[in-house]
């Protein structure tokens, strides 16, 4: 691949981008909604909530392997990993319906629907998502050029994330008039037929550049044996399962924390839009801070302010809503620039399987952050679920004050601490400017001898 080759159109940014803003629309339903739907509006418990969500992880360790496997080993006209995008769109958004219904069953009835339904949701998740985000790690072989779409990526995914958290609550009230459940069922209605219309766009607008070497024969043991030995690799899995558990309890005790504690449940979706702009508004910093630090130590700065600012969150009282709002912007402003570098790191660890065994396995490598993402979700909605039982939470009553306390301690300190703990394993990632320089021009030149030959 020549270096024009490796320089990507505006439109296509956007064409890939807009599948991750079709991603948010379902996936931050779940984030910020459903454990707070399952409580006080489909009536389970806030353990068995916490539980579905974890076993759900178990299943996770089996299918995001598998997914990454199958689509490293598909071969159709369309490329490797653009046929799931087309192929999933359909299920993902049916599926995200169900799984915010409300069937009148009795109570171990909705446990198992909940179960089931959360999922199959999950499962479609990775064979959608994974490939997707494979997908940008083939579109171009260059690292920086991966850091500025990553940014188009997460701008548009974050303006997903702002529809959906400042719009969810009055689109369900607005639908429900006074039936939370119709209205729930509603808002993902039209949610989920906006996801599939992007994903759509995502798969038209998109194209396949870097492909695995001619000569690369499927060899799973020898995938997997390489994939653990990739330290940088091994890094940034936990890494993104320490920052995904660190924002599932924060995203999810958010709701609970405005209803319960602020007392002002509608306050919550300004919370959320006011914290999704600064997202949106910093991210746009993260190419070209990478550029001048390196895309390790900004990840690693990002990690220990972001997490000081979110401990702070514990301090304001019920009536200092100001200082709520500037602790927030502060945290999600120094957290924005860590955002695309995660996804850009892994698809240089791709590079560097490639670069010192010969074999490149994206989805496997990818399969890593779909299961980080999930893992990191289900664990820190489990931790959640189990945190509120642990501290007596009642669903729809005046909360004890150790009730409050937990809620607090679930949208400030725990998550605080959790995600600066990321910075001291950040400090061993070893995939630096000149190694990525190196790793291209060498990968550039095998490439071209393939085509030669």
């Amino acid at each position: 691949m020549n270096e024009i080759e490796s320089k990507l159109s505006i439109k296509e940014k956007i064409g890939y981008s807009l599948g991750d803003t079709a991603s948010h629309f379902v996936w931050d339903m779940v984030g910020f909604w459903i454990l707070i739907f399952y409580t006080d509006t489909f009536g389970i418990s806030a353990a068995a909530a916490g539980t579905i969500m974890l076993i759900a992880r178990f299943w996770d360790m089996i299918s995001d392997p598998i997914m990454g496997i199958i689509a490293d080993r598909t071969n159709t006209r369309w490329g490797k990993f653009r046929p799931y995008i087309l192929w999933m769109a359909l299920p993902y958004s049916v599926l995200a319906v169900l799984t915010f219904t409300t069937p009148d069953l009795g109570p171990t009835g909705k446990v198992i629907y909940a179960g089931v339904t959360y999922m199959l949701l999950m499962t479609v998740f990775t064979a959608i998502n994974l490939p997707y985000s494979s997908l940008g790690a083939v579109m171009t072989s260059d690292s920086y050029e991966r850091a500025g779409l990553n940014s188009y990526r997460f701008i548009f995914a974050f303006i997903g994330q702002f529809i959906v958290s400042g719009t969810a609550l009055s689109l369900a009230l607005y639908f429900g008039q006074g039936d939370n459940a119709k209205g729930y069922q509603y808002t993902l209605i039209l949610f989920s037929i906006i996801s599939f219309a992007l994903f759509m766009i995502t798969f038209k607008t998109t194209k396949e550049r870097v492909k695995p070497p001619k000569e690369q024969k499927e060899n799973l043991k020898e995938d997997f044996r390489n994939l653990f030995k990739n330290r940088p690799w091994v890094i940034l899995f936990f890494v993104g399962i320490i920052s995904f558990i660190m924002f599932a309890m924060q995203n999810l005790s958010i709701a609970y924390y405005f209803k319960y504690y602020i007392g002002k449940e509608e306050n919550v979706q300004l919370f959320n839009v006011i914290g999704t702009v600064a997202l949106i508004v910093a991210i746009p910093f993260s190419k070209p801070l990478a550029k001048k630090f390196g895309k390790r130590n900004v990840f690693l700065a990002s990690s220990l302010l972001s997490g000081f600012f979110f401990i702070c969150l514990y301090l304001p009282g019920a009536n200092n809503i100001s200082m709520i709002y500037i602790l927030n912007i502060l945290a999600k402003m120094t957290y924005a620039p860590a955002v695309p570098l995660l996804w850009t790191m892994l698809a240089d660890t791709a590079d560097y399987s490639e670069w010192t065994t010969g074999r490149r396995s994206t989805g496997l490598v990818f399969s890593a952050a779909t299961f980080a993402q999930k893992a990191g979700w289900g664990i820190g909605g489990a931790l959640a679920g189990w945190m509120l039982a642990i501290f007596k939470f009642t669903p729809n009553v005046e909360q004890t004050e150790t009730a409050i306390t937990g809620i607090k301690l679930m949208i400030s300190v725990i998550p605080g601490i959790l995600y600066m703990s990321c910075a001291i394993l950040l400090y061993f990632y070893t995939i630096d400017h000149e190694t990525c320089v190196i790793m291209k021009s060498d990968l550039d030149k095998r490439r071209l001898a393939e085509t030669t030959t």
